[in-house]
């Protein structure tokens, strides 16, 4: 198991996301309120990792505890299922979670991340606002082409 980053808490290892680690991401990512009955996680997942430009990191204590999708398009980087199990909110691991991401990026050349935050998501955007991000008031769209 190599380490991507252990930072705080202490106890926290955050790593890249192995075959082993699926149905616990998925529990998290269920749990935390993030998956959507539209996205299938088994894909989502499966997708991100046979990608050489992105990954799924995982924090573990006894199982996962948190997750984030990372990549980069050729232009910018991209985060993506944030999620912190309830059991472990509140205590840095979402922030912990998004410091990795970021060094994931950095290490790759990416000087510029951004994400997408639901619109009704007002715990989302706080917690984003007081990490440095900010809303650059930017429309997404979107069309499923297969």
């Amino acid at each position: 198991m190599r380490p991507v980053h252990a930072g705080s808490p202490p106890d926290l290892l955050i790593r890249e996301m192995e075959d082993r680690d699926v149905d616990g991401v998925i529990s998290v990512w269920n749990a935390a309120g993030v998956a959507r009955p539209w996205n299938d996680p088994s894909r989502d997942l499966a997708f991100a990792r046979s990608r050489p430009y992105s990954t799924v990191l995982v924090a573990c204590l006894t199982a996962v505890a948190a997750t984030v999708m990372v990549g980069e398009d050729g232009h910018r980087g991209w985060v993506y299922y944030l999620a912190v199990d309830p059991e472990h909110q509140g205590r840095g691991f979402g922030r912990a979670m998004m410091e990795a991401a970021e060094r994931w990026l950095a290490a790759r050349g990416v000087w510029k991340l951004q994400l997408l935050v639901r619109g009704d998501n007002a715990a989302a955007r706080g917690f984003y606002e007081a990490l440095g991000y900010r809303d650059v008031e930017a429309a997404c769209f979107q069309k499923v082409i297969a």
